[in-house]
C-alpha cells in the first residue's frame, strides 16, 4: 500500500518545481531589469519583478535543501520498518534458508535501504532538472527559432553520453552493493567465531578470508569513477560548444537588430540552463545510487511468508507428533531424511546423533521453525501448516540454548512466567538479585548462559503447550541446577508431549523412547536402555557429551 506523503515529501514536491520556475523566469526578469537599465523601459517595475524572482527562487532551493535530506531521512526509516517486519514476518521456516546470510541481511537493511531512501528526491532533483533544461530551451525558441536551432545541435551527442553513462553507472553500482554485503557477511561470520578464531590462532588466515571481496569492491568503484569522469569531461565540452553556438547566433541576431540587448543576456541565461541537461552526472549517480539500492531490497520484500492455515487442533488432543516422509535439503544435499517417526502423545522422546545428524533441524519442524521440503509434519493428526500462526505458538513451546528475550524489561520477556514458573525454573533467585527485580529494563542484563537458559524455560512453562521441545535448553547449567531444573520440568510439564535434543546419557535415560539419529537418518526408535547395547550408540552418547563439555 503506498505510504501517505508526509510534510517533508509535500515541500520538497513544491519547492523543486517552484525553484525551477524561478530560475527559468531569472533570464526573462533579468532582460526586463537591462532593458530597463538601458533606457528601453521605464519605471520600477522590471528591477522589483527581478527582485521577486530572486527571492522566490533562493526560499525555494533553501526549502529544497533542507527538505531532501529530511525526506530521504524519513522513506529510509519506513522501508527499514517494512523491511524488518517483512523479514521477520517470513519466519525461520525456511524462506531465508539458503538466501542471503545475516551479514547481507545486515547490509542491506542500513546500506542499500538507505541508498533506496534517497530515490524519490533524487529523481525528483533529476526530473525537475530536466523541466528546468527543456523549459529553458523553449525560452530560447521564444526569442528566437535560431537560438532553438543552434541549441539542439548539442541534444543528440548530450542523449546518447546520458544513456552510456547510465548503462555503465547502474551495473557498477550493483557491483559495488554486492561486493559490500559479501564482505558484512564474512565480517558478520567472523565476529560470530572470534573466540574459535584466535584459539586455533587463525586470525591471518580470517583476516585474508574476509577481505577477500576488496578487489571486486575496488574494481566496481575505479568503474564507476572512470564512468563520472568520463562523462563529466565530455559533458563539460559539449556544454561549452552548445553555449558558444547559442551566444554566437544571439550576437548575429543582436547585429541585425533582431534581438534587443536584454535578449541576449536570456539568451545567455536560458542557454546556460539548457546545457544543464548535459551535466547531470552527479543527479543520475543519486538515481544509478538509489536504483542499485532498491533493487537489492526488492529482492528481499519479493519472498513471501510461508503460507498459513486457518485451522485449529481437536480439543484435548494428547499431542501426539508425526513426520511422514519428511525431507529437509540446503540446495542439493540432504540435511534430513527421508524420515519417518511418531511420537506418541504424551510422551518424552530424547533425540540423540552426533553433530549434525539433524537433531536440531528435527526438533524445528513441529513448531514450523523449519518447513520440510518434502513430505507432512501433523500434530494430533492435522498438518502443521494447516493451523492458523496463533494455534500452533499456543500448541508448540520452545526453549534454546541461548534464548532471545523480547521486550522492554524482564516481566515483558517472561511473556506471562511469573514466581511460581521462575521458581520452576530455578530463576527466582538471581531475579531477586537483580537491581530493579522484574522491571529491569533488558539493556542492562548481564547474564551467565545459564541464567538466560533458566528465564527461557521460565518463559516456556507458562505456556500451556501440549508439544514441548528443548533444544539444549539446559546446557548452560551445572550438573545440581541441571538436576533440579529437569526434575521441575518433569513435574510441571508431566502430560505433555516433549521432544529433547540430548547431550548427556543422563538425558537420553529419562526419556520414553530415544529417537538416534545418524546423518540425517533415524536410524532406531527404542528405550534408551535398549539402545545400550549397541558400541555404536554407546560411541555416539560419548561425543555428544564431550563436545557438549566443551562447549561449556
Amino acid at each position: 500500500m503506498p505510504r501517505r506523503p508526509t510534510g517533508w515529501t509535500l515541500a520538497l514536491g513544491l519547492a523543486l518545481p517552484t525553484g525551477a520556475a524561478g530560475t527559468l523566469a531569472l533570464p526573462a526578469a533579468l532582460a526586463g531589469a537591462v532593458d530597463a537599465a538601458l533606457g528601453r523601459r521605464s519605471g520600477p517595475g522590471a528591477l522589483l519583478l527581478l527582485a521577486l524572482v530572486l527571492g522566490t527562487a533562493a526560499a525555494a532551493d533553501a526549502t529544497a535543501a533542507a527538505a531532501g535530506p529530511a525526506c530521504s531521512a524519513e522513506v529510509t526509516a519506513a522501508l527499514r520498518g517494512r523491511l524488518v517486519r517483512h523479514l521477520l514476518a517470513l519466519g525461520p521456516g525456511g524462506r531465508l534458508h539458503g538466501g542471503p546470510p545475516p551479514g547481507d541481511l545486515a547490509a542491506r537493511l542500513l546500506g542499500s535501504a538507505g541508498a533506496a531512501g534517497g530515490r524519490l528526491p533524487a529523481v525528483l532533483g533529476a526530473a525537475t532538472a530536466l523541466l528546468t533544461s527543456v523549459g529553458a530551451i523553449v525560452g530560447l525558441g521564444v526569442l528566437s527559432p535560431w537560438l532553438a536551432l543552434a541549441f539542439f545541435a548539442g541534444v543528440v551527442p548530450g542523449v546518447v553520453l546520458i544513456r552510456l553513462f547510465l548503462r555503465q553507472a547502474g551495473p557498477a553500482f550493483a557491483r559495488y552493493q554486492e561486493a559490500q554485503a559479501v564482505l558484512a557477511a564474512r565480517l558478520s561470520d567472523a565476529l560470530g567465531g572470534l573466540r574459535s578464531i584466535h584459539a586455533a590462532g587463525a586470525q591471518q588466515r580470517e583476516a585474508t578470508r574476509v577481505l577477500a571481496p576488496l578487489p571486486e569492491l575496488s574494481a566496481a568503484g575505479h568503474a564507476l569513477w572512470a564512468a563520472q569522469r568520463r562523462t563529466a569531461w565530455q559533458a563539460t565540452l559539449l556544454i561549452a560548444l552548445v553555449e558558444v553556438s547559442v551566444l554566437t547566433t544571439a550576437g548575429a541576431l543582436l547585429a541585425d537588430g533582431a534581438l534587443a540587448p536584454g535578449a541576449l543576456a536570456a539568451a545567455a541565461g536560458w542557454a546556460a540552463l539548457g546545457a544543464g541537461l548535459f551535466e547531470q552526472v552527479e543527479a543520475l549517480v543519486g538515481v544509478a545510487h538509489a536504483r542499485a539500492g532498491q533493487a537489492r531490497v526488492d529482492e528481499l520484500l519479493a519472498l513471501a511468508p510461508a503460507p498459513c492455515g486457518a485451522g485449529a487442533l481437536p480439543a484435548g488432543g494428547p499431542g501426539q507428533v508425526e513426520l511422514r516422509g519428511v525431507v529437509v535439503r540446503d540446495g542439493d544435499r540432504v540435511l534430513l531424511g527421508p524420515l519417518d517417526l511418531t511420537v506418541p502423545g504424551g510422551r518424552t522422546v530424547a533425540l540423540v546423533g552426533r553433530s549434525g545428524s539433524g537433531k536440531s533441524l528435527l526438533a524445528a519442524l513441529p513448531g514450523r521453525l523449519r518447513d520440510p521440503d518434502e513430505g507432512t509434519v501433523l500434530i494430533d493428526g492435522v498438518p502443521v501448516g494447516t493451523l492458523a500462526p496463533t494455534e500452533l505458538r499456543h500448541a508448540v513451546g520452545y526453549a534454546f540454548a541461548r534464548p532471545a528475550l523480547v521486550g522492554r524489561t524482564v516481566r515483558d520477556a517472561l511473556a506471562g512466567a511469573g514466581p511460581t514458573e521462575a521458581g520452576a525454573a530455578r530463576a527466582d533467585g538471581f531475579l531477586r538479585r537483580l537491581p530493579s527485580g522484574w522491571d529491569t529494563p533488558l539493556d542492562e542484563l548481564r547474564l551467565s548462559g545459564g541464567e538466560l537458559q533458566r528465564l527461557g524455560l521460565a518463559r516456556l512453562l507458562a505456556r500451556p503447550a501440549r508439544v514441548i521441545v528443548l533444544d539444549d535448553a539446559t546446557s548452560g547449567l551445572d550438573l545440581a541446577t541441571e538436576y533440579e531444573v529437569t526434575e521441575a520440568l518433569d513435574r510441571a510439564t508431566r502430560g505433555r508431549t516433549r521432544l529433547v535434543v540430548a547431550h548427556r546419557a543422563a538425558v537420553a535415560a529419562r526419556a520414553d523412547l530415544v529417537a538416534w539419529l545418524d546423518a540425517g537418518r533415524l536410524r532406531a526408535l527404542a528405550p534408551h536402555t535398549t539402545l545400550l547395547t549397541h558400541p555404536d550408540y554407546r560411541a555416539t552418547l560419548a561425543d555428544t557429551a564431550l563436545r557438549a563439555a566443551a562447549a561449556g
